[in-house]
């Protein structure tokens, strides 16, 4: 496929692990190694390529297919073109428009990335995220060879994405004249993307789609790829932080923060019903199932449509659910619209399960993605919306699970789900018998 379908921009920011490959030295520079800001690490040193391998345009799928061997003999087998078109110049890292893709050695996943960069006119390029396009780079003026593609709105989009979706086109034209260094900056947590240009907001928590496979969601780590695309790019101050939890929740939060209204006030069961006494508000201000006990606790209040927001932590093997338009009496499961699982998926007990059974999935009827849960014992953080018969779960930034329950006619062992057509109920959680904790529940009406 032609490179004119992949075109990225971005910034990095992260902690950058011992190198796999060397890849040549490139020609000397007199320039001081970059000097990377508090918490952040050079993906570029400003001397040699080290840390980065040359590889082409690549579905990362086939890459993980390899095995080891195959793998270094693949990169091994790009090297001399790679060393043919990258070069360091005055502390610079440069490309004349042609070869393999700069690549880190390196997997990324939460990152903020900052890197500025240098271009010429009917240039193009962009910056891959986890092996992801991308971040997109180009001539933004009339003269510019993709001008018919979007060109005229400015770097910084994730180009890549659908027609339409948010994050394809730039919310403003931030370039600086040719000639002239441009920064980014660029967040992304799971798939939800920030990018600023010069300081300008460019796109704003946009989800980046799979370009692999639009059914997928983007995978949980990739390597940070600088595109090669018809013309000279001169890259430097390239820096990378890996993002924490806390503040990769924070970002997530950030979104609607005003039309989301707590329903659990840390301090009391106001505003709840059910086998209260089955669970325990902890002195951290947390909703915790007790050990050995559980039953559906739901708010009071019903809900139609509605987005519901909050974090939540699992225990080795724990088990619990989101009770979704649930009745009030019955098993959420079937009763109610769904439940949705919420369990550690990666105990060795819980391996032989149905699909249907893995977290974030509608119980029983359609399977969410697999594999973007945090370690056992790290704060989650999950948004679930819930439109007429359509249901949305976003796990850590990713969205796992995108159905129609009203199209569902294949049930776990046969048994139906009366409730699944239900259109109102109350929002709640289904306790298995495991300490599972929930904090900052909230929920914002749709209308």
């Amino acid at each position: 496929m032609r490179r004119t379908q992949h075109r990225c921009r971005s910034l990095v920011t992260g902690s950058l692990v011992a190198s796999i490959f060397l890849l040549g030295s490139g020609l000397p520079s007199a320039q001081a190694q970059p000097e990377p800001p508090s918490g952040f690490t050079a993906l570029f040193n400003g001397e040699d390529l080290t840390g980065w391998r040359g590889i082409p345009q690549v579905d990362p799928r086939k890459l993980r297919a390899m095995s080891p061997d195959e793998r270094a003999a693949f990169v091994e087998s790009h090297r001399a073109e790679f060393e043919e078109h990258w070069s360091v110049e005055n502390g610079e890292l440069v490309n004349d428009g042609e070869g393999p893709y700069a690549t880190t050695d390196e997997e990324y996943g939460d990152i903020e990335l900052h890197i500025e960069y240098k271009t010429v006119p009917k240039a193009d390029s962009g910056i891959y995220l986890r092996g992801n396009p991308q971040v997109q780079i180009w001539d933004p003026t009339a003269k510019g060879r993709a001008s018919e593609l979007g060109a005229r709105k400015g770097s910084g989009g994730l180009w890549n994405n659908s027609p339409g979706a948010p994050g394809k086109d730039p919310l403003v034209l931030a370039d600086r004249p040719f000639g002239e260094w441009n920064a980014l900056r660029i967040v992304q947590v799971g798939e939800i993307t920030t990018v600023w240009l010069n300081d300008k907001l460019v796109v704003d928590h946009a989800r980046m789609e799979n370009f692999w496979d639009r059914q997928s969601p983007l995978w949980p780590k990739g390597p940070i790829q600088l595109q090669t695309h018809g013309g000279e790019i001169r890259w430097r101050n390239i820096f990378v932080r890996e993002i924490p939890v806390d503040e990769a929740n924070g970002y997530l939060a950030e979104r609607d923060t005003q039309a989301f209204q707590p329903v659990f006030d840390g301090k009391t069961w106001a505003g709840w019903g059910g086998p209260l006494e089955n669970y325990e508000i902890t002195p951290e201000g947390t909703i915790r199932c007790q050990p050995g006990k559980g039953g559906t606790i739901y708010t009071k209040s019903e809900h139609a449509d509605f987005v519901v927001r909050f974090e939540f932590k699992l225990p080795p093997g724990g088990n619990n659910g989101l009770a979704i338009r649930y009745p009030g009496e019955g098993n959420a499961a079937y009763d109610g619209m769904c439940e949705l699982q919420v369990l550690d998926d990666t105990a060795e007990k819980h391996q032989e399960l149905d699909p249907r059974q893995f977290h974030g999935s509608a119980y029983g009827m359609v399977a969410a993605h697999k594999g973007f849960l945090r370690p056992v014992g790290t704060w989650n953080l999950e948004q679930v919306t819930v439109k007429g018969s359509g249901i949305q779960v976003e796990l850590n930034g990713t969205l796992i699970l995108d159905a129609d329950l009203s199209t569902v006619t294949d049930y776990l062992d046969g048994m139906p789900h009366p409730g699944k057509d239900r259109t109102s109920g109350h929002f709640g959680f289904a306790g298995h018998n495991d300490p599972v904790e929930f904090r900052n529940v909230t929920i914002k009406a749709l209308p």
